[in-house]
C-alpha cells in the first residue's frame, strides 16, 4: 500500500479495499525496514498519526468524502505542527514543540489527511544537499553514498524510498524542485503568495515557499488544491482565485509554446543531465507544443543577488532566537551579552552562522546601498526577463541543476560549489513565479534526473498541465530505488 499515490490510495479508501490505519501502517512497516539506510525522518509521532487513522476510519464508514481523507503526509521540520516538535533540524530549537498549526497543516488535516512525521532538513532551510541538518544526512535513496539535495531533501526522499505517499517541502532558492530533481520526486514550487506561510519558520521571507512533494503532477494538484489560497493571518498571502488543479489537468497542450532559455543550456551543465532535458523538450514536441528560444540575460547575476537578499533576510529573520523567549538557551554564560553569543555559538551550525554574517554584513552601515539596495534592483531587472520571455511563450523548460546528485561530502568544504549547484532554480524564487520539477530520466549510473518546467505569476494550472501530459506519455515518475 506503501507505493501507492495520493489519488490510488484515496480510490482505495473509497471502495474500502483497507483502512487508513492500514494504510498508515503500511507506511510504518516501509519506515521500519529503509529509515535507517535514508534517514529522512527527524522524528515521528506514531500515536497522534494512529489516532488521526481511527478518526478517517470512522468517518469514511460515515460517508464522508474530504479530498484527503485517511491519506499519509509527511511535513517538512520547519512547518509548525500544534503539540509536535518543530526543530528546523537545528540545536536551537530541538526543544521546541509548535504550540499552533501552521495554516497548511490545518488545511490538510481539515482535509482529513493524517500527519506521519516530521522530515530531515538543512538547518533552517539553509543548504542544497541535507548534510547541514544537526540531526543527521539524509542519503539518496537511488544511491546511498550520495545527497537528496536540500534543504527539502527529507520529503523528497521520504517521498522516493516510498515512506509516505507524499510530503510538504519549502523552496527559498531551489529546496523543493532540486532535491525532487535528485531523488526523482515531482516537486512544484508554488508562485509566491499562492500558499500561506503562516507557520512557517522564516528563512527569506520575500522568498520562501511551501509546496508538495509528491509520486506524481495529479498528486500535486490534489496537495494544491487543499494548501493554496488567501490566509488572513499571511500579509503576503495573495487574493487571487483558486481553480480546480485537478480539473484542469487534462487539457490539451497542442500549440502552447515553450520557451528554451539559452542561458540554461551553457557552459557547466552536464552532457547526460543535456541528453535528458533535450529528450523531454522533444516528448513534450511530440504532443504538439512548440519551441522557441528565449533569453534571460539576468540569469548570470542570479546566484549574488539572492544570497545577498536572502542572507540579509535571513539575519533579520535569526535575530529571534536569542535564548531569551524560547528554543535553546547557554547554562555557561556570566552576562546577558554572553548569554547571546553562546547561545548562538552552540545552537547554530557552521552554515546558518556563514548566511548570518553575510546578512549582516550586507545590511551594515556603509555596505547597505552597495548590496542589499544593488541586489533589490538587481532582482527586478530578473523579474522582467521572465515577463519578457513570457510574451513569448506559455512554459520555459530548462534543467533543474548542472550535475545528477553528488556524493555526501563532495561539496560540504566549498560553500561557493554548493552555492552553485541551485544556478538554475534560484532566478524563479527572485521572480516569485511557479515552477515544478518531475522526473525525466535515469544517467547510465542509474542517477534520476529531472525537467523544471516554469509559468506566469500564479499559472500553476498551466504548468501541472503540461507536467501531467507529459506524465501521460511517459514512465519516469512510475520508477523507484529498490533499496
Amino acid at each position: 500500500m506503501h507505493r501507492l499515490t495520493l489519488t490510488s490510495a484515496r480510490q482505495g479508501l473509497k471502495e474500502k479495499k483497507f483502512s487508513a490505519l492500514e494504510l498508515l501502517q503500511s507506511c510504518y512497516q516501509r519506515i521500519d525496514a529503509v529509515e535507517d539506510k535514508v534517514g529522512a525522518f527527524v522524528h515521528q509521532n506514531r500515536e497522534q498519526a494512529m489516532s488521526q487513522a481511527r478518526e478517517a476510519d470512522q468517518k469514511i464508514a460515515g460517508g464522508e468524502d474530504l479530498p484527503l481523507l485517511g491519506l499519509p503526509i509527511a511535513v517538512k521540520d520547519n512547518i509548525c505542527v500544534a503539540g509536535d516538535l518543530t526543530t528546523c533540524a537545528s540545536k536551537i530549537l530541538q526543544s521546541f514543540e509548535s504550540p499552533y498549526n501552521a495554516t497548511v497543516v490545518q488545511r490538510l488535516k481539515n482535509a482529513g489527511a493524517v500527519i506521519l512525521g516530521k522530515t530531515n532538513m538543512d538547518e533552517f532551510a539553509m543548504g542544497s544537499s541535507t548534510e547541514a541538518s544537526a540531526v543527521h544526512p539524509t542519503r539518496n535513496p537511488w544511491d546511498l553514498e550520495r545527497v537528496p539535495g536540500g534543504s527539502s531533501g527529507g520529503s523528497a526522499a521520504a517521498v522516493a524510498a516510498e515512506e509516505c505517499l507524499a510530503a510538504l517541502g519549502s523552496d527559498t532558492g531551489g529546496s523543493i524542485r532540486q532535491p525532487a530533481n535528485f531523488c526523482g520526486v515531482t516537486g512544484l514550487k508554488p508562485t509566491y503568495g499562492r500558499v500561506s506561510r503562516f507557520g512557517l519558520v522564516a528563512f527569506a521571507s520575500s522568498l520562501d515557499q511551501i509546496g508538495p512533494m509528491t509520486k506524481t503532477a495529479e498528486d500535486a494538484a490534489l496537495l494544491m488544491n487543499v494548501i493554496g489560497g488567501k490566509d488572513p493571518q499571511d500579509s503576503t498571502s495573495a487574493d487571487v482565485a483558486l481553480p480546480d488543479f485537478v480539473s484542469t489537468l487534462a487539457g490539451d497542450v497542442k500549440g502552447k509554446k515553450i520557451g528554451i532559455p539559452r542561458e540554461y543550456f551553457a557552459e557547466g551543465l552536464d552532457t547526460e543531465v543535456d541528453s535528458i532535458v533535450q529528450n523531454a523538450i522533444r516528448t513534450l514536441e511530440s504532443l504538439g507544443m512548440e519551441t522557441v528560444e528565449i533569453s534571460l540575460p539576468h540569469t548570470r547575476y542570479a546566484v549574488a543577488t539572492y544570497y545577498i537578499l536572502a542572507c540579509a533576510e535571513a539575519s533579520t529573520n535569526l535575530s529571534r532566537y536569542d535564548g531569551v523567549r524560547y528554543g535553546h538557551r547557554s547554562s555557561e554564560s556570566t552576562s546577558l551579552v554572553d548569554m547571546y553569543e553562546n547561545t548562538r555559538e552552540e545552537g547554530f551550525g557552521e552554515e546558518v552562522k556563514r548566511r548570518i554574517i553575510l546578512g549582516t554584513f550586507v545590511l551594515s552601515s556603509g555596505y547597505y546601498d552597495a548590496y542589499y539596495l544593488k541586489g533589490q534592483q538587481v532582482r527586478t531587472l530578473i523579474k522582467q526577463d521572465f515577463e519578457n520571455a513570457f510574451q513569448q511563450c506559455d512554459v520555459i523548460v530548462a534543467p533543474n541543476a548542472p550535475i545528477p546528485a553528488f556524493k555526501l561530502g563532495e561539496k560540504s568544504q566549498d560553500p561557493l560549489q554548493m552555492y552553485l549547484s541551485d544556478i538554475y532554480t534560484i532566478s524563479i524564487n527572485l521572480a516569485g513565479i511557479p515552477s515544478i520539477s518531475i522526473p525525466a530520466g535515469l544517467t547510465q549510473a542509474g542517477l534520476p534526473v529531472g525537467v523544471q518546467i516554469m509559468g506566469r505569476h500564479f499559472d500553476e494550472a498551466g504548468v501541472l498541465n503540461v507536467s501531467h501530459r507529459f506524465q501521460m506519455e511517459t514512465d519516469h515518475h512510475k520508477k523507484f530505488p529498490s533499496l
